[in-house]
């Protein structure tokens, strides 16, 4: 009768101990900012869960206009990393907030101008990163960026 009691009180702490600890179901907010560029189909700037901010894949149109910014990969990656931080500033997040970085380029010789230009935005720790060379990117960028972000 002891055994069955400590053994009742017992599972009824693990109980409570699991339940103290399980996540809430976490709310999903969409994220949408002017000071970047509307998307141009079926799909958020970002979407944070959690402590986690998803971005979809940016490139580099200019917000007031919905131009490319220019022709070249160097306008194009600059205009992108700066659609990718005024979203995270409106979400709360900053580029070292960042932690997964996956890069579209329409041409793999661009890798070395592309680096140069992203360690301007990720001087210190950058995030992990995947860079592959695509067939086509939206619009006929030269560049899309998709980033992940944890606080």
């Amino acid at each position: 009768m002891k055994n069955s009691i400590i053994l009742l009180f017992i599972s009824a702490v693990f109980i409570f101990s699991c339940s103290e600890n399980e996540s809430p179901i976490q709310k999903k907010t969409t994220i949408n900012t002017e000071n970047a560029p509307a998307a141009v189909g079926v799909y958020s700037q970002a979407v944070e869960v959690g402590n986690t901010l998803y971005l979809s894949g940016q490139i580099g149109l200019i917000p007031e206009t919905g131009e490319l910014a220019g022709d070249d990969l160097t306008a194009q990656t600059h205009q992108t990393l700066q659609n990718i931080e005024a979203i995270l500033i409106a979400s709360g997040y900053t580029l070292s907030d960042v932690v997964k970085s996956q890069v579209y380029l329409a041409d793999m010789d661009d890798y070395s101008t592309f680096n140069d230009i992203y360690v301007q935005y990720f001087p210190n720790n950058p995030p992990a990163r995947a860079v592959v060379e695509v067939s086509r990117i939206p619009l006929d960028a030269k560049v899309e960026i998709m980033i992940t972000a944890a606080k």
